[in-house]
């Protein structure tokens, strides 16, 4: 099977390249932590593109239950059927929903599964998990069928770190922490949404931005994808380079700080750092 290596669309660093190939190799899933926009949920979908295999993304929410991901039993709609006299009540299965492990399970060649945003359900819906990404298989009680995998599936995992994963779940992941990027490795990646963009613009806001992100107390830290987003205004709005390569987030509010900063805890200290800064320049 071919290797991960990263795309046009995504830089990968050797670490995170190895990270995947490994997990591939081992046959177990691929647990990716990191800063929310730091390319967790995209990481599946380019590792699908890369090596040519169809994506089921599964969007975990709070009220997302481990059973869901298997099937769902519809008995409400079989009783009603069944009230009406509706022959396919005879059938159970007509009223199984596959979930998306079902799915993945069922295809016929390899595909990428995403389970994203593991950590955002309730604590016991990894555990819940544990045997049927274990083994690969799970039995269906309505039907009394067993579902296995006909292909053994790349299952990639993100969690923003909004809970602890239990330690049995965790010891059968492969582990990934994707590092907020560096400078050189933000620069390529400015690259790949900006072909040509002007080096100099990029050094000027990385300036602020990593500054921005030094700052003590900020609630929220602007993430990469802020960052792209932020100098998408930046271009559209052509705004003078002076304005960024004389700006200091010690002492005034970027332009536009409404793509970087995300709250107004953050906004309100980024505003008393500047009223501190005036007032100690006029002493």
């Amino acid at each position: 099977m071919r290797r991960f290596e990263g795309t046009e669309q995504y830089v990968a660093t050797e670490d995170l390249q190895m990270a995947v190939n490994a997990a591939v190799s081992l046959q177990r899933p691929l647990l990716i932590k990191g800063e929310p926009g730091t390319g967790k949920t995209m990481l599946a979908e380019e590792i699908a593109g890369a090596l040519g295999l169809r994506l089921i993304p599964w969007h975990i929410k709070s009220t997302t239950k481990a059973q869901q991901g298997l099937y769902e039993y519809d008995a409400v709609s079989r009783l009603r059927d069944s009230q009406l006299g509706d022959e396919k009540v005879q059938d159970i299965g007509n009223y199984i929903r596959k979930g998306k492990l079902w799915e993945a399970f069922d295809a016929d060649e390899q595909v990428v599964l995403l389970i994203d945003e593991v950590d955002k359900a309730d604590i016991e819906f990894p555990n819940d998990l544990l045997v049927e990404l274990d083994r690969m298989e799970f039995f269906v009680y309505e039907t009394g069928e067993t579902i296995q995998a006909k292909i053994r599936p790349i299952v990639v995992i993100t969690s923003n770190n909004e809970k602890e994963l239990p330690d049995a779940f965790l010891r059968r992941c492969f582990f990934h922490y994707i590092n907020f990027p560096d400078r050189e490795t933000m620069t390529r990646i400015i690259e790949v949404h900006y072909p040509g963009i002007k080096q100099q613009l990029v050094r000027d806001a990385m300036d602020v931005f990593f500054d921005v992100r030094g700052i003590p107390g900020l609630k929220k830290k602007p993430s990469t994808s802020e960052l792209i987003d932020w100098l998408k205004l930046l271009l559209s709005d052509d705004i003078p380079d002076e304005i960024l390569k004389d700006q200091d987030p010690s002492k005034a509010i970027p332009p536009l700080y409404g793509a970087l900063l995300k709250n107004e805890q953050d906004v309100h200290l980024l505003e008393r750092l500047a009223f501190m800064h005036r007032r100690e320049s006029r002493r």
